[in-house]
């Protein structure tokens, strides 16, 4: 019998992270769930750990490092669910993290995705994020993040994007839209799967009650980082912002756009603001590779400008 869920764990050098992340899987309170690990050719022994520590595990080995996204569609490719999860291999879920996705699941037929609330894992009293946001200005980020937990983010509601560390998809609307670009390589493919989800007329749903916390940046590189971002900020705006709304919010874009590039050329001699100039050259270079797979996506469209306008935040907005 197919599971109800699948988690797919994608994972580069991280066998230090596996035993909490795979321990927490292990005591969710629902049951009816495939983890499916892949892992990128990592060389620090991750493969062998989880074949002999957690043999329950599907392990699917790439032999190499297709990133984050090449990862995450292969783990796709392998599950049998319905709904698609996706977690970072530095993260703890707590146990009620995939009854709470479920849930959302089955009261919300149409629902195309579900945010986690995510915490940081050594100060478990402050957000990573209570979803993601997308500023008219091009510019996308995660709400709360750093902000104490007092209870501001306890209700659950529509919001633009989940944030990819934790969040789960319904695979009838994969089917319809597909799953992660690997243009992307690492950052923002949650952000292209988010426009991509809304523009075909699905929703997200933040669900404070689906909880995992997270070892921010314990995996990934700041100055890796900061070329992807410069690099795909761009690609989102290429690829996804609907020409209509472009027209009208394409000096706020612009502007951010310089702004970047007045804060990298400031800190030049810093190797990841160097990272960030790179990539925004990088991103630029980009929309000619992006244009095809933008007619296929604004020509499907279904969301009307102002419900989409709906879900995106002003550029003077803070969250």
């Amino acid at each position: 019998m197919m599971p109800t869920a699948s988690v797919i764990i994608p994972n580069w050098n991280g066998r230090q992270h596996l035993g909490v992340c795979l321990e927490a899987l292990s005591r969710q309170s629902f049951r009816d769930f495939e983890v499916i690990l892949v892992d990128n050719g990592s060389t620090d022994g991750s493969a062998a750990y989880v074949r002999e520590q957690f043999p329950e595990v599907r392990l699917v080995e790439l032999g190499e490092n297709r990133g984050f996204t090449g990862a995450g569609n292969a783990g796709y490719a392998a599950a049998q669910g319905r709904i698609i999860c996706l977690l970072n291999n530095d993260t703890e879920a707590d146990p009620g993290w995939l009854a709470a996705i479920a849930g959302a699941f089955e009261r919300h037929p149409r629902l195309g995705a579900v945010a986690s609330k995510i915490l940081l894992f050594d100060r478990r009293d402050h957000f990573h994020t209570a979803g993601d946001f997308y500023r008219l200005d091009g510019i996308p980020g995660n709400r709360g993040a750093w902000q104490e937990d007092w209870g501001q983010y306890d209700r659950e509601e529509f919001v633009f994007g989940a944030c990819g560390g934790a969040a789960a998809y319904s695979r009838e609307m994969l089917e319809e839209i597909g799953f992660l670009d690997e243009a992307f390589y690492f950052s923002c493919e949650d952000v292209d799967l988010a426009w991509r989800i809304h523009l075909a007329g699905w929703q997200v749903l933040y669900v404070p009650t689906a909880v995992v916390y997270h070892k921010l940046k314990a995996t990934g590189g700041s100055v890796t980082g900061s070329y992807y971002d410069g690099r795909n900020f761009l690609y989102l705006v290429w690829k996804n912002y609907p020409g209509s709304l472009l027209r009208r919010h394409w000096p706020a874009i612009l502007r951010a756009q310089l702004g970047i590039t007045g804060e990298g050329l400031r800190a030049w001699r810093g190797a990841a603001a160097r990272a960030r100039l790179r990539g925004q050259l990088a991103g630029l270079l980009g929309l000619f590779k992006m244009l095809s797979q933008r007619r296929r996506i604004q020509a499907s469209r279904r969301l009307p400008d102002d419900s989409l306008t709906a879900v995106l935040t002003p550029v003077d907005e803070t969250l």
